[in-house]
């Protein structure tokens, strides 16, 4: 493989498990808020704070979206989504590190979380049609092609080092 090229994927792929720890670490973030803080009184804080931004564009996806889910939060399904996030966002952030740290074991792993990651989002696609899974999973995929491309990279250096 030509430099230039390995070094345009190399990048790609740092920058794609950058975005995945990045997210693991707002899911947790997000799981910690949902559990401390009760979910009528998380409501009205973000209504607050997209209250300008729907006043200009009542149709923004991303406001839409986060009101949609703070409002549909009951004490009843507090909990799932309390170990929801922490488990996905600590699965995420842990197998990041280790592929930042070019531990060989993670890739694979990586792949296989991520792929099973992509298969209930395209579940959830199927249910919700929302255009947002979409665009997360084929981030998805992008990122486990680069894992696996940095994978074989990493495995013949180690094996020429040999």
């Amino acid at each position: 493989m030509k430099p230039v090229t390995r070094s345009i994927l190399h990048s790609s792929f740092r920058t794609g498990i950058t975005l995945k720890g990045v997210d693991g670490v707002l899911e947790v973030v997000g799981a910690i808020l949902i559990w401390f803080v009760e979910p009528a009184k998380l409501s009205e804080p973000v209504r607050m704070a997209l209250i300008h931004e729907l006043s200009r564009d009542p149709h923004d996806f991303v406001a839409r979206h986060l009101l949609h889910v703070t409002e549909r939060l009951t004490s009843a399904n507090r909990t799932f989504a309390v170990a929801f996030l922490l488990s996905h966002g600590l699965v995420k952030i842990i197998i990041v590190a280790a592929l930042w740290m070019d531990q060989l074991w993670a890739y694979p792993l990586g792949i296989g979380v991520f792929s099973a990651f992509g298969v209930y989002q395209v579940y959830r696609w199927t249910h919700t049609h929302s255009f947002f899974l979409v665009l997360l999973t084929i981030f998805d995929v992008l990122v486990i092609y680069l894992t696996w491309a940095e994978y074989l990279i990493q495995k013949r250096a180690r094996e020429s080092q040999r």
